[in-house]
This record gives C-alpha cells, structure tokens and sequence, in this order.
C-alpha cells in the first residue's frame, strides 16, 4: 500500500470520526465511568501480546522480536527465542498459556518466520516451556505457507478454547484474490488445532482433498483480537476491513465471512471493492465499524471489580487510539464508550488474574484500570 494512500484514509478518518458514535444507530452518548489509571510497566515500544502467570509475574511480547518476564517490579528478557522475521505488521505477535500451564509448562506464541518455502516469511505458532530465563524445548506446531515478502496481514491472536482447542488466526498476507476464499491456501483463515499441534477429527475440512485441515473458518481479512464469550463459550473474533468494515464475529466451525467478496468497507483511494455486502452462504458480521477503528486486542469483563461493565467487550482502536467498551444484549452491540482516548494506540487488553483490567499501550508500556468506588 502507498503512503499518500494511507494518508487519504487517515485524513478522511479524522474528519469523520468525532461524529462516529452518533451516527451509529442505537448508540448512546457515553456515560460516566469512575476509574484510575496506573502505568503498570513502562517503557515498552510494541507489547503485542500478555499472559499472566499464577505467581503474578507476567510474560509480555515485543513484536520487534522480544520476550519480556516482568516480575515483582523488574523485566528480564528471555533468550533462546525462535528466529523472528520482523517486517511491516509482522514480528513477535502473541502469547497464550496453556490452560494447564502450572502442571505441563507450555508456552504458545505466534511469530512470523523466515523457515520455509519462498523469500520473506508468514505467521507460525510454537510452543516451549520457560527454564530459568530461557526458553527450552521448542516445537513448531504450525507454519503459514508460502512465504512472501509483504508486510501486512500476518493476524495473529491465540486463544484456548474450554475443551482444551488452540485458536489461532493468520490474515490474508496481503493477498485477498487468492488466500481467504481458498481452503487449500493458508491466509485469510481462523485454525484449529489440538495443544500438541495434531488436527481435531471434526474440523471441517480433515475429509477435503487439498484443503488445509487445520482451518476452522474461512474468509477473513485480518484477525486481531479473539476471545471466548464468558456465557456460552464461543470463539468471538474481530478483524481489520479496509478502510470502513472493521469486523466483530462468532465465529462458526466451517464458516465463510466473506471477504473480499462482501465486505462493507472500500479501497484505502477510495475506490470500490465489491457492490456486495451479503450473499447466500456467507456470513454478516454482529458488528461492523465504519469508519474503521482499526481493532486488536479484546477481553470480555466477567471481573467482580467492575460490576458494571461485566459481559461487556473491550476492544483496542490503534487509528484513534482509545479502549473501546462494548455492552450486548442478544448478539446486538447497544452502547459503545471510548476509554482511554488520547492516552495512544491500543495494542492489547486482558483480564488479569486480579481482577482489573490490564492495557497495553505502544511507546508507553500497560497500564492498569482500577475502579474507584
């Protein structure tokens, strides 16, 4: 993509933006929230990715190709990382434990790498235990193919799902011709796979020939937040559109969300991309922004601390750099709030442990939201 393209599309964002929430239908004006922020571990450049360990320390990602262990008020870096190609949207992304990390250890992480067919790189998944401050016994579980030299659209959030599922999402790579409506190619999907990275007998393509069976949806443009709704255990996602058509969905096992052949957002200049947003066979998304917000990172609240905001949906806005609060009734968003607006571009949120809700914040480090009562 352009520069002087991005520069239209963000001038013409900002333009718009003020009015955003009004023009939504059924969006009320915000309402007070009373809250304190915390600047919980500062000076941090890119923290893509949080997980908190039982003893309170946490393990953070810097997608510049970092691991960071932040315990009782220090970061120590970890070695022995896998090699991390670093270009565009792609480096060190995600982190997730497993659901029985305090008996098996395991670590999962999502990076772009090198390893592979063709020049440049695509999104992989490992796992590997922490032994000291390094990293052992590494197993990639899954690699994108092929590799390619561009940018943008490496996805890629993990998340573990209550039967003990990985999640993991690759985005188009750039690549929407081919990839998201193609089962046989990686890119443009949400995956599915078991903790030691084999492929569960019910996914919906293990019987296709030529597909890729780790695929559990297709038709994405470029996943960045995943999360299971707290009630009923589903796999919510939301994706980057282009420029409108920022995505929230519940993703379904065999599902095809559209893009680019539906879609409600248009090029970057300006220009369409379809005439189409539905068409039999393909998924509406529960929600969709425009203009775009540019989303990731999303938890659901389920925190006694904050009585008030439980069941809601956080989601970070990198294009105007503020926590979005999202309250649902029956699958409908039905009141938006901006937090944190103007504190920059929101690259994570999660639950802690704790309680309280813990966001992270390029150039500056994660900040901690505590309720005032």
């Amino acid at each position: 993509m352009k520069k002087s393209a991005y520069f239209l599309y963000f001038f013409v964002v900002m333009l718009t933006t003020s009015c955003a929430q009004k023009k939504d239908s059924g969006i009320n004006v915000p309402k007070e929230i009373n809250f304190s922020t915390v600047l919980f571990i500062d000076d941090l450049q890119n923290p893509w990715g949080m997980a908190f360990l039982s003893d309170g320390s946490m393990l953070i990602t810097e997608k510049a190709g970092e691991l960071i262990h932040f315990k009782n008020g220090n970061k120590t870096l970890i070695s022995n990382l896998p090699e991390i190609y670093v270009r565009g949207q792609g480096g060190f992304m995600d982190v997730e434990l497993h659901p029985d990390y305090d008996k098996n250890g395991w670590i999962y992480f999502s990076y772009s790498s090198s390893k592979g067919s063709g020049s440049g790189g695509n999104t992989a998944i490992m796992r590997a235990k922490l032994e000291g401050n390094r990293l052992i016994d590494h197993q990639q579980l899954y690699k994108g193919v092929p590799n390619t030299g561009r940018g943008q659209h490496f996805g890629s959030r993990l998340e573990f799902d209550n039967e003990g599922y990985l999640y993991f999402s690759i985005g188009d790579r750039g690549n929407r011709d081919e990839n998201p409506q193609d089962i046989t190619r990686d890119g443009g999907k949400i995956y599915r796979i078991n903790d030691d990275g084999s492929i569960p007998e019910d996914n919906p393509f293990v019987n296709r020939s030529g597909a890729k069976t780790a695929i559990f949806s297709y038709g994405h443009r470029n996943p960045q937040g995943l999360a299971l709704h707290p009630e009923t255990g589903k796999l919510w996602a939301h994706e980057h559109g282009p420029r409108g058509g920022d995505e929230i969905n519940v993703v379904e096992k065999g599902k095809n969300y559209g893009w680019p052949v539906i879609t409600y957002g248009i090029n970057y200049v300006g220009t369409k991309i379809t005439d189409e947003t539905t068409r039999p066979g393909m998924e509406q998304p529960l929600y969709q922004w425009t203009p775009s917000i540019a989303p990731c990172g999303m938890a659901f609240v389920t925190s006694d601390k904050f009585p008030d905001w439980q069941g809601n949906l956080l989601v970070g806005s990198l294009a105007f750099q503020y926590l979005e609060r999202l309250e649902i009734k029956n699958n409908k968003i039905t009141y938006r709030e901006k937090l944190l607006e103007g504190t920059g571009r929101v690259r994570n949120v999660k639950q802690g442990p704790d309680g309280y809700i813990y966001v992270a914040i390029e150039g500056k480090g994660i900040y901690k939201l505590i309720p005032q009562r």
